[in-house]
């Protein structure tokens, strides 16, 4: 990812700004303190912005509920600390300009000096106007001068250096320790311009409050001009001040001038002499009493000048006047050099001082914010990296698990219905079989059923339907017991079988509650066999038959459907009507060779009822051939011995008789009709245990869904938490480059200006 910050713009702009910058900073020392506070505040405003983007995100970051924490609770105060505190120094930057504080005994000239410095006469000077208080002179945007006395913000306007004067002298609260604040026009004064501070101060001779001095007015001063009077020497008091302010501050810059050094001219052959000595002494005062600077430097801080000559010059030369004019004394062109020369080395001490003092301690805690925002940063972006890995192992160990759910599914799905066919085709063969067994076993099952019979219809109805509820009892019974117990068992075995495979797919939680999720009913085959529907339409046949009667001949080799064949088309009007239940069904069907012959069997019987019934003369030949055959005694013993037969079976028909009957054209007929719904039974078994096995089985499968839903969902949810790390390190890693970036702007900072200060 390309990340773009303000810096890398084009090599060609930054040649331009630094030639411009380079330019300024020729043109006056001081711009090069302007350069340095506009650059470092630019700094300060990024690194502002900069907290600020990463306290909103490491507070988002730490609010996000969806992440575990790759962030602190104290982390966060941390960066918002970081925020508070860079705003303040921001405030201070803003504020930050170089001063100079001017010391000196009463009428050395400090302000005349000040006011040559300024090139105009801002502060009151000469005889009836030495300096009461402190005066701060700063530069102000608007066209107006003005006061500002400590402790108000009454703006007190001032037109003329008399006026101020006035106001000064005319206010009774003002004492030496006091700080009147002149507000005058940048337009007036080029050096107000370039954020430059004057501090001028009584005469250090009129109080003994030096240590308060120094305390409210000299800690943050940049440059000391300690004003001497060349007509005498350095007094102890002055000394004495400077002593205090070296031990308050560490090497303090000190410069003296030794004013009014035109009155040398009216005695040029002790010049050289009084110069010398005012240089050995105030060299000793600083190199060896004080320790500011070295012999070599020294010559760079002691000047003799005129400061009123100097204003005197820079006035007439406002006003359009030649510098030189007036009443000036000889050597004033030296002197005025001089003073250049002094206001040249005040102003590059004073600004590389004052970017040292004001701007280098700032910087070191810039880079020591950036650096820790930068380890900050960092480590989020290896907390979410480390997150990120995490989640990506996570988000691979749920899909191969979720590949394997699937294809173990699939398997064991083809295995369970391989299982349920299987069993369910052998309780199908098994329920199969033992049914036919039951109803060959029928006509055991109902000579044991029990009940008062009588031929009445009445009666008859009530006996078949207790004979139906019997049959439907016994063979669901005989069923049961033969079926039942080991389907049962077959059933649950495999039940088994199936949780078992299925287990492994489920959660180690969910295995231990496989049984309570997957409940496991008493499972009973239902054997609905439908007897009073299946045989409804049986009719029964309890009228007497003679055994030896033309009928029960007929039907005895031909069968029952011949037989009625046969009787009817031999008489349409049978005096009796035959039972329509067969008198059995167990003979095996004929072969397709034997239908031929049953036919020509049926036809010459047909044919010889209808012969014998077309006339009586028929049965009088037959039976006249039978006289002649065997005789009439033979004859007379058959009719006898048939009639006997028949009495015989007609006193035997009674009520038990029809009963037996009864009961066995009904096991005929049932057998027939339980014998059409045997494969139908099984089946419905079959169905049965395929629909037991197979709710199991949804259920399992419902469970292993709910698995599956949840790996999905974790997956999602891994998916979202790579995608909210992905721009997590994306911030991160932009935030921590953006922490070297600004290093990086205060590393040139430190370069260009404070290592360029020493």
């Amino acid at each position: 990812m390309s990340l773009v910050f303000p810096r890398p713009n084009s090599n060609a702009v930054h040649g331009k700004k630094d030639k411009r910058l380079m330019a300024e900073v020729n043109a006056s020392p001081l711009k090069h303190f302007v350069t340095a506070k506009k650059k470092i505040n630019g700094i300060f405003e990024q690194l502002g912005a900069y907290i600020k983007e990463s306290a909103a995100f490491l507070e988002e970051t730490y609010k996000n509920e969806e992440l575990d924490p790759v962030t602190t609770e104290e982390q966060v105060q941390e960066v918002r600390g970081y925020l508070a505190k860079v705003a303040g120094i921001g405030e201070v930057l803003a504020r930050r300009h170089m001063k100079v504080v001017f010391f000196g005994r009463t009428s050395n000239g400090k302000s005349s000096v000040i006011n040559a410095m300024l090139c105009d006469k801002v502060l009151p000077s000469g005889i009836g106007h030495t300096t009461n208080c402190f005066l701060r002179v700063e530069g102000t945007d608007g066209s107006e001068a003005f006061l500002l006395t400590e402790g108000s913000e009454e703006r007190k306007n001032i037109k003329t250096v008399n006026q101020l004067a006035h106001a000064l002298h005319q206010d009774e609260d003002l004492d030496a320790g006091s700080l009147v604040c002149v507000m005058w026009p940048k337009a007036k004064c080029a050096l107000l311009r370039d954020d430059l501070v004057l501090l001028d101060s009584p005469g250090i001779d009129v109080t003994t409050e030096l240590d308060t001095w120094i305390d409210k007015f000299c800690l943050d001063a940049d440059v000391f001009v300690l004003v001497a009077n060349s007509e005498s020497t350095l007094m102890q008091t002055e000394k004495s001040f400077f002593h205090k302010v070296n031990e308050r501050l560490s090497s303090p810059n000190i410069f003296i001038l030794n004013n009014r050094w035109d009155a040398s001219a009216s005695e040029p052959e002790y010049m050289d002499e009084v110069r010398r000595q005012h240089m050995d002494r105030c060299t000793n005062f600083l190199v060896e009493e004080l320790g500011v600077v070295d012999r070599a430097q020294a010559s760079d801080r002691i000047f003799f000048v005129s400061a009123k000559e100097v204003l005197q010059a820079r006035v007439q030369k406002a006003q359009g006047m030649p510098e030189a004019g007036g009443a000036l004394a000889e050597g004033f062109q030296a002197r005025m050099f001089e003073f250049q020369n002094f206001e040249r080395r005040f102003e590059e001490c004073i600004s590389q001082s004052a970017v040292k003092t004001k701007f280098e301690q700032h910087t070191v805690r810039a880079k020591q914010i950036s650096e820790a925002l930068r380890r900050i940063m960092d480590s989020v972006h290896v907390a979410a990296q480390e997150q990120r890995n995490y989640c990506l192992l996570t988000k691979e160990d749920r899909q191969n698990r979720l590949e394997f759910l699937d294809k173990q599914l699939d398997l064991l799905t083809m295995d369970c219905k391989c299982k349920i066919k299987k069993i369910t085709e052998e309780v199908e063969k098994q329920v199969s079989n033992a049914m036919a067994e039951e109803i060959r076993k029928l006509h055991v099952l109902v000579d044991d059923f029990h009940l008062d019979f009588h031929p009445s219809l009445v009666v008859l109805k009530v006996y078949k339907n207790e004979l139906h509820r019997h049959i439907e009892e016994g063979l669901g019974k005989n069923m049961s017991e033969r079926c039942s117990t080991s389907i049962t068992s077959a059933l649950q075995a495999t039940q088994t079988d199936m949780i078992e495979g299925l287990k492994p797919l489920l959660p180690s939680a969910v295995r231990e509650q496989v049984d309570k999720l997957v409940p496991r009913q008493c499972f009973s085959l239902s054997y609905d066999l439908a007897c009073d529907k299946l045989c409804s339409d049986f009719q029964e046949d309890i009228s007497f038959h003679f055994s030896l009667g033309w009928t029960m001949l007929v039907n005895r080799f031909l069968g029952p459907k011949n037989t009625r064949r046969a009787l009817m088309g031999y008489n349409d009007q049978v005096p009796r009507t035959l039972a329509l239940t067969p008198v059995s069904t167990s003979m095996p069907p004929f072969p397709q060779s034997s239908v031929t012959q049953e036919e020509l069997m049926v036809s010459m019987v047909t044919g010889l009822a209808s012969l014998t019934s077309r006339t009586s003369m028929g049965v009088l030949v037959v039976g006249g051939v039978i006289w002649k055959a065997v005789g009439w005694r033979l004859i007379a013993l058959s009719v006898g011995l048939y009639g006997l037969l028949y009495v015989y079976e007609r006193l035997t028909w009674t009520t038990k008789a029809k009963e037996r009957a009864f009961k066995r054209q009904f096991v005929d007929y049932a057998s027939e009709k339980l014998q059409l719904i045997v494969s139908y039974t099984g089946s419905n078994c079959s169905h049965q245990v395929q629909q037991e096995l197979a709710g199991v089985f949804a259920q399992l499968c419902q469970q292993v869904d709910v698995t599956r839903q949840n790996l999905e969902d974790e997956i999602s949810d891994m998916n979202s938490k790579i995608e909210q790390l992905d721009g997590l390190q994306s911030k991160a890693k932009l935030l921590r480059n953006k922490a070297g970036w600004l290093d990086s702007e205060l590393n040139m900072f430190t370069q260009q200006y404070l290592h360029h200060s020493k």
